[in-house]
């Protein structure tokens, strides 16, 4: 369920079978999924083969288990430590509300007026790449940490706490709010057409999304690096007609991210991983609602800054 990229490929994909969650068998009793390539099936260490529910199995086998003094036989342990989508839900949720509470506190503690601006977006920005360090080091470790997790959000929060009082302040009044209505519009829409079956998450879906992600973000570098050492806006990806066009495109592959992320939650539980593996699912629904959020905020900018 992880991987060493943490924008793009921490969704679902194995460093040894390619494509996780795509064609692959589920366990005995579990959901009717596509067989081939599945971290969670057949070869993997959490599947188990038919007949001993617990051979083989390194998170089925019950430390405790007591021999029966009267028959000399184990107790059958209980399935534990397995991830849920409540483990999921719930991980999620307070991922998502240190982030709020931290963003809420920056919006109300780093004034952007003319006078604190400059100081303001400093911290902002520092925040900005400290999360992104965070967020790079939690991608590289092979077991997620809730600290680095839960602290990752923390400054995430305070950047997008910045960054939205600024262009709520300075540029289009409620843009912060549009930003939020349309993340949650564009969460639930996915959502929908993924559980309706509209959505099919296949080895080409992946495939088309990785490269559209990785065309996507090169542009973007090349803008920045025209900016920075050009100034003005660079290429002009991120302003005018060109911008918006490319704001769309940075809300669809957002939503394309949802579908790798529900996909992943979805055979994880299916396939019975590890509780801990919740806590990468939250930070990767963390790190898509952050990447949808920012581009209806660039949008909502852009347009307001072209009336």
């Amino acid at each position: 369920m992880r991987s060493r990229n943490p924008v793009f490929s921490r969704r679902g994909f194995s460093r040894d079978n390619g494509y996780a969650g795509f064609n692959a068998a589920p366990q005995a009793g579990g959901p009717a999924v596509a067989t081939q390539g599945n971290p969670y099936a057949q070869g993997n260490p959490y599947a188990q083969p038919a007949g001993d529910p617990y051979a083989q199995n390194p998170y089925a086998q019950n430390p405790y288990a007591q021999q029966d003094v009267q028959y000399g036989a184990p107790q059958a342990p209980a399935a534990t430590g397995r991830m849920t989508m409540d483990d999921v839900v719930v991980r999620t949720a307070s991922t998502l509300g240190v982030l709020i509470v931290t963003a809420a506190l920056s919006w109300a503690l780093l004034p952007v007026d003319d006078a604190h601006i400059s100081r303001s977006y400093g911290i902002g920005i520092g925040a900005a790449l400290i999360g992104m360090v965070l967020a790079f080091v939690q991608s590289f470790k092979r077991k997620a940490s809730p600290a680095l997790i839960l602290t990752y959000a923390a400054f995430e929060g305070v950047f997008l706490g910045v960054v939205s009082s600024v262009v709520d302040n300075r540029i289009a009044s409620g843009a912060a709010m549009q930003a939020v209505l349309g993340t949650m519009a564009v969460f639930a829409a996915v959502l929908v057409a993924y559980k309706a079956g509209w959505i099919r998450v296949n080895r080409r879906f992946v495939g088309f999304v990785m490269a559209a992600s990785l065309g996507f973000v090169l542009l973007m570098l090349v803008n920045l690096l025209f900016a920075v050492f050009g100034g003005g806006d660079g290429l002009g990806f991120r302003s005018g007609a060109l911008g918006v066009v490319f704001g769309v495109i940075g809300v669809l592959l957002g939503a394309c991210f949802l579908a790798l992320d529900f996909k992943q939650v979805e055979d994880g539980v299916a396939y019975g991983a590890p509780r801990e593996e919740a806590w990468l699912a939250a930070f990767g629904l963390t790190l898509t609602l952050v990447w949808i959020y920012l581009e209806f905020l660039r949008l909502i900018s852009i347009l307001n800054s072209n009336d």
